[in-house]
This record gives structure tokens, C-alpha cells and sequence, in this order.
């Protein structure tokens, strides 16, 4: 099979797309021919050597497909199943393994509604959202939450899951576009980055927010603590901009009693049932049209390098989706 392979740490240039061995099903495991690929800023962080990985690599995790072997003792999946899943081996490939267990089928009522690339779009920043919305902060039906990055593809979801809640959510956006979109999606005002701290104090009446959702990290995370109320909560998800330096606790006692998590979505898919919860109210909200998914780009397998690179140069909305 042909497969996207990393040799060294390095630059988008280091993805070179070759051919490699067949991926060998195991016990507990499915083999999956790929439909298509979410690519994520996790994989830039691997590429790059931010995250130490193994080299030679193949990056990806996310994708959707259809079963093509089943592992011995795997007895809910049947070859010709259509998949998805965050959580895959190596997906930047024609084919790829998946633990069974952290793998869903795409219930029959979607077959026509959740097309190959849009199923590949949700996995990752679908329950990505749906954890930070429902679990990682608690904010209240009439609460106003500011949400970074309101564009972008968890920014979207987001924004769209905490308003179906009846809350309030204003959000940053780099361009009139793409503010544009983020306002579609549900965001009450979406704004620039500079000055975001004033104008999200203006917009709660001095109060501050409860909660903001913070996946740009180093850029953004000094005006977010000061943006939130007293005792509101910062949700530090992601590092676009880069790592946030260490910081001084105190800080959170001067700000307000504010609260502060890094949470990361493995620890929010611990059973079988949490697994499934979410991705049955993902599914439940695509089907109901609450929950809009938006691929913003796509490129074949093979320009897996040039994705790689409108990603980091922030020149997408949504989701970035590979072809085989």
C-alpha cells in the first residue's frame, strides 16, 4: 500500500508519499480501507518534532472506511462496516489498523446524509467539542464564553454545541471572513484578535466571561485570564501560536479565584459508554441538521505536505481532509 511516511523530524517537506508494507490486522483489532483523513495540528506537532514520535512515521489517527478484516475476538464489526474513529494507527494511508473498541459505526440513517470526507471531518474535533462543552467547564444556560479561533473546525462545532445549551458565545477570528462564518455558526459577535479582552468586557457588561476556550495558547493566554470574570474558568485545549510559558499560580487568585485545566480528549473517552455517548449525540445532532460540519479544504494523499502547510499557515476554515 502507499502511505504518507515521515524519516526525520523536520518541515512540511519531510512527508514523503511512498510505499510501504500492508498494514497486518491483530487480535482485538479491524483493518480499514480509508475512505478519507482528517489531518490535525497534532500531526504538525509530531511532524515537527514539538511531540516526540518514532521515526520513520506515519502520521493520522482520524479517518473513515470500510472494514476489511476483522481481528480474532472482535465480534461487533463486520467486513464492509463503515467506520470512523479518532483514535487509528497511522492514517495517512490507503489502508490502516484501529483498535475495535475505539472504533464507530456510522449508524444506516447517515448513510446518505454523512458523506466520506464530512465523516472523517468529526471524530477528532467532534468529540474534541463535544468533551469541552459538556464536561471540561461548566457554564450555565444564559452564560456568555468566549471562543478562540471561532472558525476553525472544533471553533465551529463548538460554538454550534454550547448555543444548543442556551449559551451565549462570542468568539475571535482572524479575518471579516472568517468572523462571517463564526457568527453562521451560532457566536452572538465574533471579533479581532487585537483588543479581544476590551471588547468582550464591553459585550458582558464589565462582568468578564465565564469561560474561554483557548486553543491558540501562547499568543492568546495572558488578555484570556484577563478577560474572564471572578472565579471563571479558562480551558487551555490546544497551542497553535505555541506552548504557554510557565506562569505563576498566584495569578489565578488575583484575577478573581480563576480556575484553569489543560485537558486533552483522551482522558474524556475512559469507557466504552462515555465513547459512546458522545458520538451518539454527535450523530444525533448531524441527523436532527443542528450540528453542520464544514471542510474547508481537501487534497489528495499525496499533497498530505501541502495540507500540512495550509494548516500551520492558518489559511483554512473548518476541516483539512485527505483522499487516498
Amino acid at each position: 500500500m502507499r502511505a504518507i511516511i515521515a524519516g526525520a523530524a523536520g518541515g512540511p517537506e519531510v512527508l514523503q508519499y511512498t510505499e510501504t508494507g500492508d498494514a497486518q490486522v491483530g487480535p482485538g483489532e479491524l483493518l480499514v480501507e480509508t475512505s478519507a483523513i482528517g489531518v490535525n495540528f497534532i500531526e504538525t506537532y509530531q511532524r515537527s518534532g514539538l511531540y516526540p514520535v518514532g521515526f520513520p512515521f506515519i502520521p493520522g489517527a482520524e479517518a473513515s472506511g470500510r472494514v476489511l478484516a476483522v481481528g480474532e475476538g472482535v465480534s461487533a464489526f463486520d467486513v464492509g462496516d463503515r467506520i470512523v474513529t479518532a483514535e487509528g494507527r497511522a492514517t495517512y494511508a490507503e489502508r490502516f489498523i484501529v483498535a475495535a473498541i475505539a472504533a464507530v459505526k456510522v449508524p444506516d440513517s447517515l448513510e446518505e446524509i454523512l458523506t466520506d470526507e464530512a465523516a472523517a471531518a468529526l471524530p477528532l474535533q467532534g468529540l474534541t467539542s463535544h468533551y469541552l462543552a459538556t464536561s471540561a467547564a461548566q457554564s450555565l444556560e444564559g452564560e456568555t464564553v468566549l471562543v478562540h479561533a471561532g472558525a476553525g473546525g472544533v471553533g465551529l462545532l463548538l460554538t454550534q454545541l454550547l448555543t444548543a445549551r442556551g449559551i451565549h458565545v462570542i468568539t475571535t477570528a482572524s479575518t471579516p471572513e472568517k468572523r462571517e462564518l463564526s457568527v453562521a455558526a451560532g457566536a452572538v459577535e465574533s471579533f479581532a484578535y487585537e483588543g479581544f479582552r476590551e471588547r468582550a468586557r464591553e459585550l458582558t457588561d464589565g462582568e468578564g466571561v465565564a469561560v474561554v476556550y483557548d486553543g491558540v495558547g501562547k499568543d492568546t493566554f495572558d488578555e484570556s485570564l484577563a478577560t474572564l470574570r471572578v472565579r471563571g474558568q479558562m480551558v487551555l485545549f490546544g497551542g497553535a501560536s505555541g506552548p504557554v510559558p510557565p506562569f505563576d499560580p498566584q495569578r489565578l487568585n488575583a484575577g478573581g479565584s480563576l480556575s484553569i485545566t489543560r485537558p486533552t480528549l483522551v482522558h474524556f473517552l475512559q469507557t466504552p459508554g462515555e465513547r459512546a455517548w458522545r458520538y451518539g449525540e454527535l450523530f444525533a445532532g448531524i441527523e436532527a441538521g443542528v450540528l453542520k460540519l464544514r471542510v474547508g479544504k481537501t487534497f489528495a494523499l499525496a499533497e498530505a505536505a501541502a495540507a500540512h502547510r495550509a494548516l500551520e499557515g492558518r489559511e483554512t476554515t473548518g476541516k483539512v481532509v485527505l483522499f487516498p
